[in-house]
């Protein structure tokens, strides 16, 4: 093993140590700074030396490309649902049952937290994770290993000599901690998106998500607890298969206790649930289960529950406060959602004046009204819930809520497509809202790409009154920047330079930047080649644009027509097309090169073309078929017969070679400024 394996094979070592630390023994080593040191040090060495890369390496939990959906996979041992208790008697009676099934014979039970999360399976084959899948129906579930390995508290390999698995099934439960949850939601709430009701849908989405990049960066965990099938060792208890589980430094809850008697067991149930607020994660319960594994077999199943075990369910609680008005809030993406505002009501040391409503559907569901006495519950002890109305206290003067008839924020269009809850606004432009996230997407380096427009900028030049939409970007001064805190003369030069270069930009970038609905980069490119311009896709009907969509096959969970009807819908609303006409004013690019003609009139004919570095606008491929369909060639290598060279950014050594056989060299721009000519 040479030095640069070796190497490889600490920092795996020492970064698996501290995940270790970090997310099961809650007790982290290293600050987040110097973790993120040594995870991009490995990512270096393996990606310099790709070589010596590992499929249990931890770069390996960052994602993986996204899948078309879950494949199926069976349970070799069904995961079964548990009865529920929900008061002492109920498990004095889940004893007694036991112990009529069991006479003579001494039983021990381990109590366990109850989870509020989505319940997995792990499977390991000689002590390597080869698969995890959901619960599903106990069953049959979801292929979700590549989510799974995400999580940095599941071993990849079992390390420990001690135990040699030919297989090994365990259950668990994927969770998020409170703080986690809080963290996505506010989040959300910043972009505009609704709400996770609670940690346990937050969960159960993220570890769902086709795309493991996704779920990678919402930072679930798990705990494990159960078995399914197990070959090579021989285990006897419950209690002896927890405590391997720790030796195999799986994420195993340190509240877990074994008991002799069952008063022991429900005294230990009830502490649970006096100090369950007091957890960083949520629970909902906890579990009592027999410890002996050939008595849990003696025991049997019923219908779809174990005889052996038994869920004793915590009560949520709830007060009852006055509904005193509705706010509408609109978001980002320019969803409405009401929010309740409440007589300020102490929940569980929490006061709550306002609660989400979701949306006008649930509002009309549970029947509430402005003016009523409404339950109101902490779902998940985090988010403030209304239940429902407190019908015997109505006097007849409540309110009904209705939907808005325009945006509360901008007085612009709502609509609601069908089959869908959420109400939007489609006046994205203008909306103020929608504003700071719609100008963000503009500026991204897959729409417009203006250079040194961050996030931070963003907000301030909103915050200050500069900008009020898109295309206010555009008439900018630089006076107006260097009043700013921060700005220098050279960076607001810079800025400014960018703006105006941007102007110039391809037509695709320009729709792919305005932010419509179910409208990306595919798309734009779709629409730029075949309407040529910009006014021409706003003056099209729902037909043309359908048909450019489909017959290009797109490969989207959205079908062609709603896409051509948002395409449409956007481009008839009043606001949004106010700040297209100040875009066009203000010099932008309104059209796309024409890929079609006679051989006569292309424009390339006959020139010959080498492509080299990164372009901006095109894959390499993109650019060749462009070039070609002009008339010209592309070559591979650069020669006297080639006429330009193209190129972008991080240029090889054939720019060199051009350079001294004095071949014209052309930047993006002028590459770029060259097709457009032909429009």
């Amino acid at each position: 093993m040479n030095n640069i394996q070796k190497e490889i094979k600490r920092l795996r070592k020492e970064i698996e140590h501290h995940n270790y630390c970090y997310y099961v023994l809650d007790k982290p080593e290293i600050s987040d700074f110097e973790y993120d040191n040594l995870f991009k040090k490995l990512l270096d060495l393996e990606n310099r030396y790709p070589q010596y890369k590992s499929p249990f390496s931890p770069t390996q939990r960052v994602g993986a490309p996204p899948l078309d959906k879950f494949g199926k996979v069976v349970h070799a041992v069904p995961m079964l649902s548990l009865s529920n208790a929900f008061n002492k008697n109920d498990l004095i009676d889940f004893h007694n049952r036991v112990a009529r099934l069991l006479p003579d014979e001494k039983i021990e039970y381990i109590v366990e937290p109850k989870i509020d999360g989505l319940a997995v399976e792990l499977i390991y084959e000689n002590n390597i994770f080869v698969k995890g899948a959901t619960r599903g129906d106990g069953i049959t579930g979801e292929d979700v290993t590549l989510n799974l390995k995400t999580i940095k508290s599941i071993p990849l390999k079992l390390e420990d000599n001690e135990y040699k698995f030919s297989i090994l099934e365990i259950r668990g439960e994927v969770f998020l901690t409170k703080k986690q949850f809080l963290k996505i939601n506010e989040e959300r709430e910043k972009e505009g998106l609704p709400l996770f009701a609670n940690p346990r849908n937050c969960a159960a989405g993220s570890l769902r998500q086709l795309n493991s990049e996704e779920t990678a960066k919402r930072n679930l965990n798990i705990f494990v607890y159960g078995k399914g099938r197990v070959e090579g060792v021989e285990i006897f208890s419950q209690w002896e298969f927890i405590n391997i589980l720790k030796k195999l430094k799986f994420n195993v809850n340190p509240l877990i206790k074994r008991f002799d008697k069952i008063t022991e067991a429900i005294d230990y149930c009830l502490y649970i649930e006096e100090n369950r607020n007091s957890l960083p994660y949520e629970i909902d319960g906890a579990v009592i289960k027999v410890n002996n594994f050939i008595q849990q077999e003696k025991l049997g199943n019923v219908a779809r529950f174990p005889r052996w075990a038994i869920a004793y369910k915590f009560r949520e609680a709830e007060e009852i406060t006055k509904l005193i008005d509705v706010k509408v809030q609109v978001g980002r993406t320019g969803i409405l959602t009401p929010v309740a505002v409440l007589t300020p009501v102490n929940i569980k040391g929490v006061e709550v004046s306002r609660a989400t409503l979701h949306n006008f559907d649930e509002i009309k569901a549970k029947d509430i009204k402005i003016g009523d006495f409404v339950y109101v519950k902490r779902a998940g002890d985090v988010i403030p819930e209304i239940i429902g109305p407190v019908l015997e206290k109505r006097d007849g003067s409540e309110i009904e809520i209705t939907v808005p008839d325009k945006c509360p924020v901008c007085s612009g269009e709502i609509y609601r497509e069908p089959g869908e809850v959420n109400y939007r606004c489609i006046s994205s432009l203008s909306c103020a809202a929608q504003v700071k996230g719609k100008i963000k997407h503009f500026v991204s380096k897959n729409c417009m790409n203006i250079n040194g427009f961050g996030e931070r900028i963003v907000e301030v030049f909103v915050e200050k009154g500069l900008i009020k939409d898109i295309a206010d970007i555009y008439y900018l001064q630089i006076d107006d920047i260097l009043n700013l805190d921060r700005f220098a003369l050279k960076s607001a030069t810079n800025l400014i330079k960018s703006i105006n270069q941007s102007k110039k930009n391809t037509l695709w970038r320009l729709i792919n930047g305005l932010g419509i609905r179910y409208v990306g980069e595919e798309i734009s490119k779709i629409l730029a080649k075949n309407f040529i311009s910009l006014d021409k896709i706003i003056s099209a009907d729902i037909a043309q644009i359908e048909n450019a969509v489909y017959k290009k096959n797109i490969k989207t969970t959205r079908k062609s027509l709603k896409i051509a009807e948002n395409i449409v819908k956007f481009f008839n609303e009043e606001h949004n097309l106010r700040v297209i006409e100040k875009l066009k004013a203000a010099g932008l690019n309104f059209k796309e090169y024409e890929l079609v003609g006679n051989d006569s009139d292309k424009l390339l004919n006959g020139l010959s073309f080498v492509l080299t570095g990164t372009l901006r606008e095109y894959s390499r491929n993109e650019a060749k078929n462009i070039i070609e369909t002009l008339g010209g060639k592309v070559l591979s290598a650069v020669s006297g017969r080639v006429d330009y060279v193209v190129a972008g950014e991080l240029p090889g050594s054939k720019l060199n070679k051009a350079k001294k056989l004095g071949i014209k060299i052309l930047n993006e721009d002028e590459f770029l400024a060259m097709l457009k000519d032909k429009s």
